[in-house]
């Protein structure tokens, strides 16, 4: 445990790390998070780090929130879907279906409005861009070839190709984004280094950072961002942007991705074709576009060319980030990450001496009346978060004031990585895992592994034994040489007990336990409360830093004593946050997070949920599953209401919904963050007088005779930017509330590797540099991969000479994750029972690989074996005048298991190693450390056998 550093206070223990949470119920993890914070932790981390970090960074550099902007059910709306980085049809059936259904022209759910005589929409346009011809890619009208890690090249192309054919949708431009705010005179791209004003190398780490200061807007006397909404000034964002992304025209897009031209000229001029306000595109991507050292950058080009063709806000639009996990979204937003708490408040640093000047840190400022700014109500989330967990105790003038002291502070990176890098070094010493298999989901998995047998003890949840749980014991070990003490404790499945969870489109749904939990099983809940307990009882006898333990707010044991889980109802209630009254009582619940006080006289677990579980007078729908009585009250539990709309083109529909409101929102199906608004940005939807760009399929409209939007709930009630007449409303708010400057951001300062995004090699390239000089890059001063990245361990990195073939992984429908789920279950394993890669025709006759051969796949990191399925789903790719091969290898498999023990017997007691993680390196994205699993080099052979 450390106090001090540098002679400021930290409080924090860098010996213990806790990791998992994604598989978790939402009020799982948000225990789980403050168990951890009232230990001390630092290294907090689960499976968001590693499958969507970069989104939330991009999305919320981009709009302000790190979230999905639409829903599932909103892709039915859209004019033409783009699917990248994403294998929807395998790894996300249920959002494939949508997605279906929006190109057959079905606008709802089980053609019920086409029996009763609906309208039929023309079908949408489905275009599918991925290295492998996937399931997807078999229904899509249309479909692109590109070489993993050029996502950039690719998507930077189609933003030239809208801005060079005058694609671009002005209005929302001008009223919606920054694209006429002027940037500082210092600010310079240099082309032939590929590098941003303000950077600094850092040899240290063959890394670097930027000073950001060049990257500001120029300011007026009032400190407002000068603009010039002709956008004809040479330094507004839009000019800026127009020259950063001409350098990607066609030619030399495909010859950096090794796209067909005419192929990449197609996608290009479909999709850009929805600028018209009356058609509307939505892009969907998952770990294929995330995980790379530019990851956060490959998401940011989306959302440019999303703004840039006013896709941001409307129906059938958006940026859509298709999750992981069931409930990554859930555990992402209860922060079970370093560098966040619960409601993406930013988890303190040294300098934040106390609660003032963490106020004084974090919370952004802004001299724009008209900018709604919305961050600035820090105080009031972060101080009903600290009642929430230190209660009577979290009194303004105590630690810092409100108990801000008792959270431990970070100095570091302590990433999924960092995290994994400080257990090889032998600093942490205990680790808690719940629900995640870092043995065969993390990078470099060899390394992972050799460093859980440098731990003292591990403590790990799970419903079977894991790979991470017998690592002690895997092929190659013995279990003699392994100091760690390894703890397992049996769970419960999600139908074993209550709670909820969120999906990718923000939906809280509660769920319901379906049978009793089996043998000595329990929740994670449960796990929890007894551990809390347990260090509160022994720590009331001293130790070291014992106040955030003893004085934890922790009550939630059940009101039937004989009920041995713990309440999970006043979990939910909690997070909701509720008026304070003590420790022993709670007062009323908080209707929104608009009645939050930075006082110390509400608490909220989470401000992002308030309105999720309220008093049943704030309920507008009085009976149902939602209804149910509690400590004596009655109540809503809002994440278990199931109304869903009437079928569209009805007279019900028009009577409930409003005629012509676009299909889908379901406002009283679940809940939905925040404050139930069912589409992001919604405001962005109509033009500054509050009229819909496209009436027709309106998602808000304002009514300015009731003096108010009518639709979805609107991204900040305030009225349009301009009366009827056209003149200023001063009453009026910027769309993008979270932005400080209340626009969306063509330019951001976020990213900490640039305000534009900009093209790099993946760490392991296939081409030499001079490829990159098709984009001006000098082959001497110019920079290959992303400048910022922290190289962890260069001597890991491989070379096209000894490691030619380009590889990425993938998943297979069949199943889950990192396998310890379906690998377990004996039809799952029966349909794919062996770690298998995918070789084109191509390579494989010349290393005379046919399919089933079993084959060895190398890289720099280690190897694995497989047997070998050769196919047309691969083809080798052309860049330039270069050829590259392309792999692809599924990386679910590994060492425990049904599937590993039939293996085992069938291969006659021999055991591989068959997981695709060993192979992948340790490095990560500029901004949030996610692994680089999708573009890496290897070599393959035929094993003789």
């Amino acid at each position: 445990f450390q106090k001090e550093e540098n002679g400021l206070l930290i409080n924090r223990t860098n010996g213990l790390a806790c990791l998992g949470g994604a598989a978790l119920d939402s009020e799982e993890c948000y225990l789980y998070s403050k168990f951890a914070r009232m230990l001390g932790v630092t290294y907090l981390e689960h499976q968001a780090r590693i499958c969507h970090s970069s989104t939330v960074a991009a999305l919320a550099a981009s709009f302000g929130r790190g979230a999905m902007t639409n829903h599932f059910v909103d892709m039915v709306n859209a004019d033409v879907v783009m699917v990248m980085g994403s294998n929807t049809a395998e790894c996300h059936p249920i959002a494939s279906r949508w997605v279906q259904r929006a190109q057959e022209g079905i606008p709802w759910t089980d053609g019920r409005a086409i029996k009763r005589g609906a309208r039929k929409k023309a079908g949408a346009v489905i275009l599918s861009a991925d290295p492998r011809f996937t399931r997807t890619s078999s229904f899509s009208d249309h479909y692109a070839q590109f070489r993993s890690g050029t996502d950039i090249a690719f998507a930077g192309g189609m933003v030239n190709y809208a801005l060079q054919n005058n694609r671009i949708q002005r209005d929302y431009l001008i009223n919606h984004t920054n694209a006429s705010f002027i940037i500082r005179e210092d600010y310079n791209f240099d082309v032939e280094t590929g590098l941003f004003s303000g950077y600094q190398p850092h040899p240290e780490n063959l890394g670097g950072s930027y000073i950001k200061t060049s990257w500001g807007y120029e300011l007026d006397a009032d400190d407002i961002p000068m603009r010039d909404k002709t956008l004809q000034h040479p330094r507004c964002v839009f000019q800026l942007m127009k020259k950063h992304f001409s350098r990607y025209d066609i030619e030399t897009v495909c010859s950096i991705t090794g796209t067909p031209v005419e192929d990449y000229r197609r996608i290009c001029d479909i999709y850009t074709s929805t600028y018209l306000p009356t058609r509307s595109g939505t892009w969907l991507y998952a770990m294929g576009t995330t995980q790379h050292t530019s990851g956060t950058q490959n998401i940011r080009t989306y959302a440019i060319l999303q703004m840039v063709l006013g896709n941001v806000g409307t129906a059938g639009g958006g940026i859509n980030a298709l999750r992981g996990e069931s409930n990554v979204q859930g555990s992402t937003d209860h922060c079970l990450l370093f560098h966040i708490l619960p409601g993406y408040l930013k988890s303190p640093v040294p300098d934040d001496t106390d609660l003032a000047a963490y106020i004084e840190n974090t919370a952004p400022k802004t001299n724009d009346p008209l900018s709604a700014n919305w961050w600035q109500n820090y105080p009031k989330y972060i101080v009903s978060q600290l009642k929430a967990w230190w209660g009577d105790h979290a009194a303004q003038d105590r630690a810092g004031g409100f108990c801000f002291n008792y959270i431990p502070k970070r100095s570091g990176n302590y990433s999924h990585i960092g995290l994994f890098e400080a257990m090889d070094a032998g600093i942490i010493k205990g680790f808690f895992i719940l629900g995640q298999n870092p043995a065969v989901d993390g990078p470099d998995a060899k390394l992972e592994r050799n460093a859980l047998g440098k731990l003292d003890w591990m403590v790990a949840a799970d419903l079977w034994e894991t790979d991470t749980s017998v690592f002690w014991k895997r092929p190659g070990v013995d279990p003699k040489d392994i100091q760690t003490e390894v703890f397992l404790l049996p769970a419960c499945s999600s139908v074993e007990k209550e709670g909820s969870i969120t999906n990718s489109g923000r939906w809280a749904q509660w769920r319901y336990e379906a049978v009793p939990a089996l043998g000595d099983s329990h929740s994670d809940a449960w796990i929890l409360d007894r551990l809390v307990k347990k260090l509160k009882e022994l720590y009331r006898g001293g130790g070291v830093f014992p106040e955030p333990i003893v004085n934890l707010h922790w009550n939630y044991d059940h009101p039937d004593t004989e009920h041995e889980e713990p309440d999970i109802k006043k979990v939910a209630m909690e997070i909701n946050g509720y008026e304070w009254i003590s420790d022993s009582q709670a007062g009323r619940q908080i209707p929104s997070f608009t009645g939050l006080q930075a006082d110390g006289t509400t608490c909220s677990g989470n401000w992002l949920y308030c309105g999720s579980f309220v008093e049943l007078e704030d309920e507008r729908v009085k009976e149902g599953p939602h209804i149910v009585e509690h400590s004596g009250r009655m109540l809503a539990n809002r994440m278990a209401k199931r109304i869903a709309d009437p079928p569209p083109d009805t007279p019900e529909y028009d009577q409930v919904c409003g005629a012509g409101r676009v299909v889908g929102l379901n406002a009283d199906w679940t809940w939905c963050w925040p404050v139930n608004r069912r589409i992001l940005y919604n405001r962005a939807s109509c033009n500054a007088r509050g009229v819909p760009y496209n009436p027709n399929r309106y998602v808000i409209k304002y009514d300015w005779e009731a003096g108010r939007w009518i639709g979805d709930v609107p991204d900040g009630g305030w009225p349009p930017l301009e009366n009827p007449d056209g003149t200023p409303n001063s009453a009026s708010r910027y769309s993008f509330i979270m932005r400080p400057d209340g626009h969306g951001s063509l330019f951001s300062t976020s990213p900490t590797d640039g305000p534009f995004p900009e093209h790099y090699e993946p760490w392991e390239s296939p081409l030499e540099l001079s490829k990159l000089q098709l984009l001006g890059r000098d082959k001497d001063k110019g920079v290959e991969y992303n400048p910022v990245s922290t190289v962890w361990r260069p001597d890991t990195r491989g070379t096209p000479d000894e490691f030619p073939i380009v590889a990425t992984t993938f998943r297979l429908c069949e199943h889950w994750q990192a396998g310890c789920m379906t690998r377990n279950l004996a039809w799952l394993v029966e349909c794919f029972p062996d770690p298998f890669v995918e070789i084109s025709k191509h390579l494989a006759r010349r290393k005379g690989i046919k399919s089933g051969d079993r084959v060895v796949v190398k890289s720099k990191r280690g190897e694995m074996e497989a047997w070998a399925l050769v196919t047309e789903r691969f083809q080798t790719f052309r860049c330039g005048d270069r050829i590259v091969d392309h792999i692809g290898i599924p990386w679910h498999f590994g060492y425990a298991g049904l599937d590993a023990d039939n293996r085992k017997k069938r291969l006659g007691g021999e055991e591989i190693e068959g997981s695709a993680n060993v192979l992948t390196p340790h490095i990560g994205d500029a901004n949030t450390t996610i692994p680089e699993y999708k573009a890496f080099l290897c070599d393959v052979t035929r094993k003789e056998v």
